[in-house]
């Protein structure tokens, strides 16, 4: 099962966490010190919440960080990513990176506007971070690569 993610930027994370539990009925399904995610069944959508206590502005515009499609398997990541490429978006790829407590492989693109979007897959649990608000090597492509927005992953 595929689902849309939405990622965002929050400045109090136990306050956002409280709201979303009870927005869609459901705790978070990874939480660790300045993260939290969702698995939401209905509507099938992964929410990510990453706190940035300044407040918004890490992300594309104001509380959005990014978006993202969570798939099941990586030949699904390389499916999406000939499709991407064959459709003349560029994908920048990743493969076996660890972010937001997860070893993932994932294909980033920007839209015309600037907001980052992933496709990606969870290989495996990872019990530590490579660093929340991760390294654009970790987590994203170089920004000047791709749109020049600034990331932080999932």
């Amino acid at each position: 099962m595929s689902r849309v993610q939405l990622a965002l930027n929050v400045a109090d994370m136990d306050a956002a966490v409280e709201f979303y539990s009870k927005l869609f009925g459901a705790e978070p399904a990874k939480r660790r010190p300045g993260y939290a995610n969702f698995a939401i069944a209905d509507p099938p959508l992964k929410l990510v919440l990453i706190e940035n206590p300044a407040g918004r502005g890490e992300g594309v515009a104001g509380a959005l960080n990014h978006l993202g499609v969570e798939v099941e398997t990586p030949e699904e990541v390389l499916t999406a990513t000939a499709r991407l490429a064959d459709a003349g978006l560029a994908p920048q790829v990743q493969e076996s990176t660890t972010c937001c407590y997860a070893v993932q492989n994932k294909a980033w693109i920007d839209d015309p506007d600037g907001a980052a979007w992933e496709v990606y897959t969870v290989l495996a649990d990872a019990p530590d971070e490579t660093g929340l608000g991760c390294s654009t090597e970790a987590c994203g492509p170089e920004p000047a690569t791709v749109g020049g927005s600034s990331r932080s992953c999932c």
